[in-house]
Protein backbone atom coordinates (compact mmCIF):
# COMPACT_ATOMS: atom_id res chain seq x y z
CA UNK A 1 0.00 0.00 0.00
CA UNK A 2 1.63 3.39 -0.89
CA UNK A 3 2.16 6.45 0.94
CA UNK A 4 0.01 9.55 1.10
CA UNK A 5 1.58 12.46 -0.44
CA UNK A 6 2.57 15.09 2.07
CA UNK A 7 0.69 17.78 -0.07
CA UNK A 8 0.53 21.68 -0.18
CA UNK A 9 -1.79 22.01 3.06
CA UNK A 10 0.45 19.94 5.03
CA UNK A 11 3.49 21.93 3.81
CA UNK A 12 2.17 25.01 4.25
CA UNK A 13 0.93 24.13 7.96
CA UNK A 14 4.50 22.95 8.76
CA UNK A 15 6.00 26.51 6.89
CA UNK A 16 3.97 28.31 10.27
CA UNK A 17 4.18 26.08 12.78
CA UNK A 18 7.91 24.65 12.91
CA UNK A 19 9.79 28.06 13.61
CA UNK A 20 7.85 29.08 16.42
CA UNK A 21 8.51 24.88 17.78
CA UNK A 22 12.07 25.34 16.96
CA UNK A 23 12.41 28.48 19.07
CA UNK A 24 10.45 27.10 21.79
CA UNK A 25 11.31 23.73 22.55
CA UNK A 26 14.74 21.28 22.24
CA UNK A 27 14.07 18.06 20.62
CA UNK A 28 15.10 14.50 21.79
CA UNK A 29 13.55 12.55 19.17
CA UNK A 30 13.94 8.48 19.44
CA UNK A 31 12.26 5.55 17.47
CA UNK A 32 11.86 7.27 14.19
CA UNK A 33 12.59 4.23 12.71
CA UNK A 34 9.97 2.37 13.88
CA UNK A 35 7.48 4.70 12.00
CA UNK A 36 6.99 2.54 9.07
CA UNK A 37 7.77 3.14 5.56
CA UNK A 38 4.26 2.32 3.90
CA UNK A 39 1.55 1.30 4.53
CA UNK A 40 -1.40 2.46 6.63
CA UNK A 41 -0.55 2.08 10.79
CA UNK A 42 -1.62 4.07 13.94
CA UNK A 43 0.35 5.95 16.28
CA UNK A 44 -1.04 5.72 20.23
CA UNK A 45 0.21 8.72 21.59
CA UNK A 46 0.00 10.04 25.43
CA UNK A 47 -1.39 13.82 26.23
CA UNK A 48 -0.55 15.90 28.61
CA UNK A 49 -0.56 19.45 27.03
CA UNK A 50 -2.67 21.40 24.84
CA UNK A 51 0.44 21.83 22.45
CA UNK A 52 1.72 18.70 22.15
CA UNK A 53 -0.59 17.75 19.03
CA UNK A 54 1.63 20.61 17.33
CA UNK A 55 5.27 19.14 18.72
CA UNK A 56 4.18 15.47 17.76
CA UNK A 57 3.29 15.98 14.32
CA UNK A 58 6.13 17.90 13.87
CA UNK A 59 8.30 14.82 14.79
CA UNK A 60 5.98 12.89 12.96
CA UNK A 61 6.33 15.22 9.86
CA UNK A 62 10.03 14.45 10.15
CA UNK A 63 9.58 11.09 9.00
CA UNK A 64 7.87 11.49 6.15
CA UNK A 65 4.49 10.08 6.72
CA UNK A 66 1.81 12.51 8.11
CA UNK A 67 -0.52 11.91 10.79
CA UNK A 68 -4.28 12.25 10.95
CA UNK A 69 -5.13 13.14 14.06
CA UNK A 70 -9.04 12.99 15.09
CA UNK A 71 -10.44 16.81 16.17
CA UNK A 72 -13.69 18.40 16.63
CA UNK A 73 -15.84 19.51 14.17
CA UNK A 74 -16.12 22.98 14.79
CA UNK A 75 -12.58 23.36 13.69
CA UNK A 76 -13.45 22.51 10.02
CA UNK A 77 -16.28 25.18 9.53
CA UNK A 78 -14.65 28.43 8.97
CA UNK A 79 -11.83 30.20 7.70
CA UNK A 80 -8.18 29.19 7.74
CA UNK A 81 -8.37 26.91 10.55
CA UNK A 82 -10.98 25.14 8.93
CA UNK A 83 -9.03 25.27 5.22
CA UNK A 84 -5.92 24.23 6.97
CA UNK A 85 -7.76 21.31 9.05
CA UNK A 86 -9.62 19.89 5.29
CA UNK A 87 -6.73 20.79 3.92
CA UNK A 88 -4.26 18.17 5.78
CA UNK A 89 -6.94 15.50 5.63
CA UNK A 90 -7.52 15.61 9.45
CA UNK A 91 -10.91 13.74 10.61
CA UNK A 92 -14.04 15.75 12.12
CA UNK A 93 -15.40 14.04 15.27
CA UNK A 94 -18.83 15.23 15.52
CA UNK A 95 -19.91 15.14 19.02
CA UNK A 96 -23.64 15.05 20.62
CA UNK A 97 -24.69 13.89 16.75
CA UNK A 98 -25.96 10.73 14.68
CA UNK A 99 -22.47 11.53 12.94
CA UNK A 100 -20.47 10.82 16.24
CA UNK A 101 -19.62 7.40 14.65
CA UNK A 102 -18.68 8.57 11.88
CA UNK A 103 -14.67 9.12 12.43
CA UNK A 104 -14.63 6.01 13.56
CA UNK A 105 -14.97 4.81 9.96
CA UNK A 106 -13.38 7.61 8.79
CA UNK A 107 -10.41 6.32 10.60
CA UNK A 108 -10.90 2.70 9.46
CA UNK A 109 -11.17 4.02 5.84
CA UNK A 110 -7.86 6.08 6.51
CA UNK A 111 -5.61 3.21 7.38
CA UNK A 112 -6.79 1.28 4.42
CA UNK A 113 -5.72 3.21 2.11
CA UNK A 114 -2.74 3.53 3.63
CA UNK A 115 -2.80 6.52 5.88
CA UNK A 116 -1.76 7.28 9.51
CA UNK A 117 -4.09 7.98 12.37
CA UNK A 118 -2.75 9.50 15.06
CA UNK A 119 -4.86 8.55 18.18
CA UNK A 120 -4.35 9.94 21.80
CA UNK A 121 -5.93 7.15 23.64
CA UNK A 122 -7.23 8.76 26.52
CA UNK A 123 -9.16 10.79 24.58
CA UNK A 124 -8.62 13.75 26.59
CA UNK A 125 -5.35 15.62 28.66
CA UNK A 126 -4.40 13.27 31.36
CA UNK A 127 -5.72 13.99 34.73
CA UNK A 128 -3.25 12.00 36.73
CA UNK A 129 -1.39 14.49 39.21
CA UNK A 130 2.30 13.55 37.74
CA UNK A 131 1.40 13.66 34.24
CA UNK A 132 1.30 9.42 33.66
CA UNK A 133 -0.75 8.31 31.11
CA UNK A 134 -4.17 7.12 32.57
CA UNK A 135 -6.95 4.70 31.27
CA UNK A 136 -7.67 4.70 28.44
CA UNK A 137 -10.18 4.60 25.84
CA UNK A 138 -10.92 1.95 23.05
CA UNK A 139 -10.89 3.35 20.07
CA UNK A 140 -7.33 3.00 18.95
CA UNK A 141 -7.50 -0.80 19.83
CA UNK A 142 -10.84 -1.10 18.08
CA UNK A 143 -9.86 0.54 14.84
CA UNK A 144 -6.53 -1.50 15.08
CA UNK A 145 -8.35 -5.15 15.21
CA UNK A 146 -10.71 -4.37 12.63
CA UNK A 147 -7.63 -3.28 9.82
CA UNK A 148 -5.07 -5.43 11.66
CA UNK A 149 -2.73 -2.79 10.80
CA UNK A 150 0.24 -2.19 13.19
CA UNK A 151 0.27 0.22 16.26
CA UNK A 152 3.21 2.24 16.68
CA UNK A 153 2.98 3.51 20.78
CA UNK A 154 4.50 6.75 21.40
CA UNK A 155 5.54 8.57 24.55
CA UNK A 156 6.03 12.15 24.50
CA UNK A 157 7.02 14.16 27.52
CA UNK A 158 8.54 18.36 27.30
CA UNK A 159 5.29 20.00 26.16
CA UNK A 160 3.87 19.82 29.52
CA UNK A 161 6.32 21.47 31.48
CA UNK A 162 5.88 24.42 28.21
CA UNK A 163 2.32 24.49 28.82
CA UNK A 164 1.21 22.44 31.59
CA UNK A 165 -2.57 20.65 31.27
CA UNK A 166 -5.44 23.43 31.98
CA UNK A 167 -2.58 26.27 32.28
CA UNK A 168 -3.46 29.70 30.77
CA UNK A 169 0.13 31.31 30.35
CA UNK A 170 3.25 29.22 28.97
CA UNK A 171 6.52 28.72 30.71
CA UNK A 172 9.21 29.87 28.36
CA UNK A 173 12.17 30.04 30.41
CA UNK A 174 14.31 28.11 30.56
CA UNK A 175 13.73 26.64 27.45
CA UNK A 176 12.37 23.12 27.54
CA UNK A 177 12.67 19.90 25.95
CA UNK A 178 10.56 17.97 23.71
CA UNK A 179 11.60 14.13 24.36
CA UNK A 180 9.67 11.70 22.09
CA UNK A 181 10.40 8.08 22.10
CA UNK A 182 8.21 5.76 19.50
CA UNK A 183 8.40 1.98 20.03
CA UNK A 184 8.09 -1.28 17.74
CA UNK A 185 4.81 -2.44 16.89
CA UNK A 186 2.71 -3.70 20.01
CA UNK A 187 1.78 -7.47 19.04
CA UNK A 188 -1.84 -7.14 19.38
CA UNK A 189 -2.15 -10.84 17.18
CA UNK A 190 -3.95 -12.76 20.01
CA UNK A 191 -6.86 -10.25 19.79
CA UNK A 192 -7.36 -11.21 16.19
CA UNK A 193 -10.45 -12.97 14.53
CA UNK A 194 -12.04 -12.92 18.17
CA UNK A 195 -15.44 -11.67 18.85
CA UNK A 196 -15.10 -7.72 19.34
CA UNK A 197 -16.44 -7.82 23.37
CA UNK A 198 -16.18 -4.46 25.42
CA UNK A 199 -13.43 -7.15 27.44
CA UNK A 200 -11.62 -7.89 24.23
CA UNK A 201 -11.43 -3.70 23.51
CA UNK A 202 -10.28 -3.17 27.22
CA UNK A 203 -7.57 -5.75 27.14
CA UNK A 204 -6.00 -4.75 24.23
CA UNK A 205 -6.40 -1.07 24.74
CA UNK A 206 -4.55 -2.50 28.52
CA UNK A 207 -1.41 -3.82 26.35
CA UNK A 208 -1.38 -0.50 23.86
CA UNK A 209 -1.32 1.70 27.00
CA UNK A 210 1.34 -0.69 28.94
CA UNK A 211 3.41 -0.06 25.98
CA UNK A 212 3.10 3.53 25.79
CA UNK A 213 3.90 3.63 29.97
CA UNK A 214 7.08 1.98 29.37
CA UNK A 215 8.41 4.49 27.07
CA UNK A 216 7.67 6.97 29.49
CA UNK A 217 8.86 5.22 31.99
CA UNK A 218 12.23 5.38 29.80
CA UNK A 219 12.19 8.70 28.67
CA UNK A 220 11.73 10.08 32.48
CA UNK A 221 13.79 7.31 34.42
CA UNK A 222 10.95 6.51 36.70
CA UNK A 223 8.80 4.49 37.62
CA UNK A 224 4.86 4.79 36.81
CA UNK A 225 2.53 3.37 39.63
CA UNK A 226 0.97 0.26 39.66
CA UNK A 227 -2.00 1.18 38.65
CA UNK A 228 -3.35 3.83 35.92
CA UNK A 229 -5.23 6.64 37.21
CA UNK A 230 -8.75 6.26 36.62
CA UNK A 231 -11.12 9.34 36.35
CA UNK A 232 -14.19 7.47 36.43
CA UNK A 233 -13.37 5.40 39.57
CA UNK A 234 -11.83 9.34 40.94
CA UNK A 235 -15.16 10.50 40.58
CA UNK A 236 -17.05 7.93 42.45
CA UNK A 237 -14.54 8.34 45.64
CA UNK A 238 -14.52 11.93 45.36
CA UNK A 239 -18.81 12.02 45.66
CA UNK A 240 -17.85 8.88 48.47
CA UNK A 241 -15.40 11.69 50.35
CA UNK A 242 -18.35 14.33 49.41
CA UNK A 243 -21.17 12.58 50.95
CA UNK A 244 -18.58 11.12 54.17
CA UNK A 245 -17.64 14.94 54.83
CA UNK A 246 -21.31 16.22 54.65
CA UNK A 247 -22.54 13.30 57.05
CA UNK A 248 -19.73 14.67 59.29
CA UNK A 249 -21.47 17.74 59.68
CA UNK A 250 -21.38 19.79 56.93
CA UNK A 251 -17.75 20.23 55.92
CA UNK A 252 -16.09 22.11 52.55
CA UNK A 253 -15.93 18.98 50.13
CA UNK A 254 -12.60 18.64 48.05
CA UNK A 255 -12.17 20.29 44.92
CA UNK A 256 -14.14 18.18 41.96
CA UNK A 257 -12.56 16.12 39.53
CA UNK A 258 -12.61 17.63 36.32
CA UNK A 259 -14.60 14.93 33.75
CA UNK A 260 -14.77 14.22 29.85
CA UNK A 261 -16.83 16.25 28.47
CA UNK A 262 -17.85 14.51 25.25
CA UNK A 263 -20.94 11.86 25.05
CA UNK A 264 -20.27 8.20 26.29
CA UNK A 265 -20.44 6.85 22.66
CA UNK A 266 -17.65 8.65 21.07
CA UNK A 267 -15.51 9.29 24.50
CA UNK A 268 -15.74 5.27 25.07
CA UNK A 269 -14.06 4.99 21.64
CA UNK A 270 -11.60 7.69 22.46
CA UNK A 271 -12.19 9.39 19.39
CA UNK A 272 -12.42 13.01 20.73
CA UNK A 273 -9.12 15.10 21.19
Amino acid sequence: MPRRRIGFWYRFAAVICKPPLVVLLRRDWRGMEHIPAEGGFITAVNHNSHIDPFAYAHFQYNTGRVPRFLAKSGLFKKGFVGAAMRGTGQIPVYRESTDALSAFRAAIDAVNRGECVAFYPEGTLTRDPDGWPMTAKTGAARVALQTKCPVIPVAQWGCNELLPPYAKKPHLLPRKTHRVLAGPPVDLSRFYDREMTADLLKEATEVIMAAITAQLEEIRGEKAPETPYDPRRERIEQRRRTQAQTERGGQEPGRPVRSAQSPKSVQEEGLGT
